[in-house]
């Protein structure tokens, strides 16, 4: 649809709601109910006049159309390989039909809404209101409560059920938040080894080695230095990767970004700490910070992020000096109640999601560090979220997950500790795969570690397994066949879905990172170390593809899975016990481990240009 069909289609639909008369609310029928997830208790009534941010979905009819888009143009064999969409191209694509404008407005006209009240996005396709609690028990016909995380604390005014006029189930997907009970978490920054203090000097000797980032004379042709098996630092990654001596630039066309969530403040004094040590010349360089939702840049050095610290430091200390950005996301699950505490109790991925998919520049390569358990996000908000990947995967955005830590659930091999149930009711033994780590549309990161060989993460386990909300796609089919027709007969049978998407796709060291936080230096891992290592990896793909004129890689699944699977290096040993089992082991192509393996910086810049 070109600008000015879209301006007229918009006109016709603002026209109709000033004229229309609102039709009468058909009768209330349940939209969705669920039954609490596992570990969650009611645990009373919200404060009088809580607010919530009510986001109401409506059906993107034509998503089949962009998925088509986005597969080939990120098929490298595919005649329009490269040529992504625009933000306007994306939005014509996503948007409902006019039907659903209306039917939804006149709703929420009919309930005493004024238009100035009502918010949406680029493409109208979320409806957002920012109402009393009260508010939206009425027009859901339902009944918030507040609901306790016994494990850990956390609380969410929730609701287990909530209705809609039986007119409006076709107009709506969903409406959010009433049943989402998953609690974002870090994927997991485990610190290894104490921080130490700056004039503590234990192992610097042994360390020291390996800090600068120039090729080490010393080493013979392709060889890593033994001490990357005890401490990870941008040079061994470099030489691990095959990357020692690349040279990128800084240009306007190229960028990497990392999401910040949980209030993890990336901190200045720690990223230039840690280039004087490591990358000694991007000291003096920075970052673009962006607040989403009120985010905060708290330079507390108190404040300071291991989190935000690990992503920002080794993207943006690998891809150096390829322009970088950090997103402060405001906004987490859990919500204490006490009186007059407006905390924001809406999912955060969304939120950021609508201010990237509204802007017209977004960073070409993207690391997220945090995910929830597949099972806690209800179906239809997963499918919405993921939906939201795929569009800025169509405008050239390649987008990278930690796959998570605890194996195929909960990391826990011990079947007395097993804690991997199903949220069904009948609690049943189930792999637990993560989201969005289970999302088609994205590139998922297992964990490594060593050197020579180099194999699966064993100080955690990484996250792999298949989905069970999303199908297999067409791009991971034969590798993963392959896979499953290696394992044994009835192995695992009841306990995941053979037909999923899986996941990881790829995987990078994930253990023993040396970052500085809160002024002092320390060893830290998880896959979330992960995720911005590959990313760093992938901008400078970017780098060498720019500097050639050819667009930037984009969505990388379909090119991983077939010309890239060249650039990758196997990993042969290791598995990701949890949920009372050994988990899946690694073997040769692709597992639910390490995925398609880890990459040869040298051999894919040979395919990608």
């Amino acid at each position: 649809m070109g600008v000015l069909n879209l301006k007229f289609t918009l006109f016709a639909s603002f026209l109709t709601l000033a004229v229309a008369v609102p039709q009468s609310i058909s009768p209330y029928l349940v939209k969705e109910e669920i039954l609490p997830p596992r570990g969650w208790v009611k645990s009373g009534k919200p404060a009088l006049g809580h607010t919530i941010t009510l986001r109401i979905g409506l059906p993107q009819p034509n998503f089949h159309v962009l998925e088509s888009h986005l597969y080939e143009i990120s098929d490298p064999d595919h005649e329009r390989y490269g040529n992504h969409l625009t933000k306007e191209e994306v939005e014509d694509l996503v948007r409902p039909h006019p039907d659903s404008l209306d039917a939804v407005n006149e709703w929420l006209y009919s309930a005493g809404f004024a238009a100035e009240e009502i918010n949406r996005s680029p493409a109208h396709d979320w409806v957002l209101l920012t109402i009393p609690v009260s508010k939206a028990e009425d027009i859901l016909d339902t009944t918030y409560h507040v609901w306790t995380h016994t494990a850990s604390g956390d609380s969410l005014i929730r609701s287990t059920r909530y209705s809609l006029p039986r007119h409006l189930h076709d107009h709506v997907e969903l409406v959010q938040p009433t049943t989402m009970f998953g609690r974002t978490k870090r994927e997991r920054s485990h610190i290894f080894a104490p921080f130490k203090a700056e004039d503590e000097d234990e192992d610097e000797d042994e360390d020291a080695a390996i800090f600068s980032t120039q090729t080490d004379t010393s080493l013979a042709s392709g060889s890593i230095d033994p001490s990357c098996n005890t401490t990870i630092t941008v040079s061994c990654l470099l030489q691990l990767y095959n990357a020692t001596g690349y040279e990128a630039l800084n240009k306007s066309n190229n960028s990497i970004g990392i999401t910040g969530y949980l209030e993890e403040y990336a901190n200045l004094q720690d990223l230039q700490s840690f280039y004087s040590e490591q990358r000694p010349d991007a000291l003096n360089s920075s970052f673009n910070f962006v607040s989403i939702k009120d985010g905060l840049n708290s330079q507390n050095l108190s404040e300071a992020g291991e989190e935000a610290g690990l992503d920002v430091q080794f993207a943006f200390g690998i891809s150096f000096p390829v322009p970088g950005t950090f997103w402060s996301t405001a906004g987490r699950p859990p919500f204490q109640t006490e009186e007059g505490y407006d905390e924001n109790s809406n999912e955060p991925y969304q939120d950021w999601l609508d201010s990237l998919l509204g802007s017209k520049e977004i960073p070409l390569v993207i690391s997220t560090s945090y995910g929830d358990d597949e099972q806690t996000v209800p179906k239809s908000y997963a499918l919405r979220v993921c939906a939201g990947f795929a569009q800025l995967g169509a405008r050239g955005v390649s987008l990278l997950f930690s796959s998570g830590d605890a194996g195929v659930g909960d990391g826990e091999s011990d079947p007395a500790k097993q804690t991997c149930f199903t949220n069904d009711g009948t609690n049943q033994t189930r792999f637990r795969p993560a989201f969005p780590a289970s999302c088609p549309y994205v590139t998922t990161v297992g964990g490594t570690e060593n050197v020579n060989p180099e194999v699966a993460v064993s100080s955690f386990f990484s996250g792999g397994g298949f989905s069970d909300y999303f199908v297999r796609p067409a791009y991971q089919e034969a590798a993963v066949s392959t896979y499953l027709s290696k394992l044994p007969r009835g192995l695992y049978q009841g306990l995941y879905d053979q037909e999923g998407r899986a996941f990881p796709d790829v995987a990078a060291q994930g253990d023993r990172f040396r970052i500085w936080n809160k002024g002092r230096a320390g060893k830290i891992g998880g896959t979330s170390a992960s995720s911005p290592t590959f990313a760093g990896f992938v901008a400078l793909l970017n780098d060498a593809r720019l500097k050639t004129n050819q667009p930037p890689l984009g969505f990388l699944n379909p090119f991983l899975y077939s010309k890239g699977r060249a650039g990758m290096n196997d990993i042969l040993d290791g598995s990701n016990p949890g949920c009372g089992t050994p988990g899946f082991n690694v073997t040769t192509g692709w597992d639910p481990v390490t995925g398609l393996g880890t990459p040869d910086f040298g051999k894919l810049k040979e395919i990608v240009i």
